[in-house]
């Protein structure tokens, strides 16, 4: 099973804007792992090939390091003899690790991160999910067996859940109701919220298809692909309130996570 999603740095540069206001932005490069694959990132051989993550800037070590993946965790190796690389952890407040020269296996409790090592042209990165992480769940009664892995592992501090919650709150507040919010709509619930004042409608579908796709794992057959900013999204957001309400991943007393609701 894998346990750690790596997305690869996209090798024709930054995304042209106008694309993504046309609905035509490329789907991510990803690299799934499962518990003890390791692969090495850096600028590889001359001529491309050598490492799994591939950084071009010339001022990357051919084989700059490399991260293993854990059971619901990863490590970083840092090759580097004289520059520490830094693991931001895209779901805090600027909250980030920092590995040593020479350090080996440096164990990243982050779900959503960002590694950065400095390079010639600014700093050169790449993303890695670890979205099976582990929380305290059943255990036998005598405390011998193997701990019951949950099969939604959600956490109820990210962004992402802030958005499934955004998602489901109609059918929370009314089971009657039967609309659910548009991504501009979610976008602008959330904003009130100040780990939400830079939300945007390209982040919130960012989001609706991590839980789609790797937490909750839907099968939704031709909408399978990652829809870009505006896209036809209404079957998946209705599958996920209908999953998410229906296993109970949602509940009536998380909607105190979102911001109080202003009357005209």
């Amino acid at each position: 099973m894998e346990t750690i999603i790596v997305q690869l740095p996209d090798p024709t540069g930054p995304r042209d804007p106008a694309s993504l206001s046309e609905g035509r932005a490329r789907k991510p490069r990803l690299l799934h792992l499962g518990p003890g694959d390791i692969v090495g990132f850096g600028r590889g051989l001359p001529g491309g090939g050598g490492v799994a993550i591939a950084l071009t800037d010339p001022g990357i070590s051919r084989h700059a390091g490399q991260l293993e993946a854990a059971g619901d965790y990863w490590r970083l190796s840092n090759f580097s003899r004289s520059v520490s690389y830094v693991v931001e952890n895209l779901e805090g407040a600027g909250e980030y690790l920092t590995v040593a020269p020479g350090r080996l296996g440096a164990p990243v409790p982050f779900e959503f991160s960002r590694v950065v090592l400095p390079a010639l042209n600014g700093t050169a990165s790449f993303k890695v999910f670890a979205p099976q992480h582990a929380y305290l769940g059943e255990r036998s009664a005598d405390g011998l067996g193997e701990q019951t892995v949950h099969p939604f592992a959600l956490d109820p501090t990210s962004k992402y859940f802030l958005v499934l919650v955004a998602l489901c709150e109609p059918r929370l507040r009314d089971p009657s109701d039967s609309a659910l919010p548009g991504v501009g709509e979610i976008v602008e619930r959330l904003r009130p919220l100040e780990s939400c004042r830079d939300l945007t409608r390209s982040a919130v579908n960012y989001h609706i298809d991590y839980l789609a796709f790797t937490k909750l794992r839907l099968d939704l057959g031709e909408d399978a692909g990652p829809a870009a900013d505006g896209g036809r999204t209404g079957a998946k957001r209705a599958r996920l309130a209908s999953v998410a309400l229906r296993f109970g991943l949602v509940r009536e007393e998380h909607l105190a996570l979102l911001p109080r609701r202003t009357r005209p």
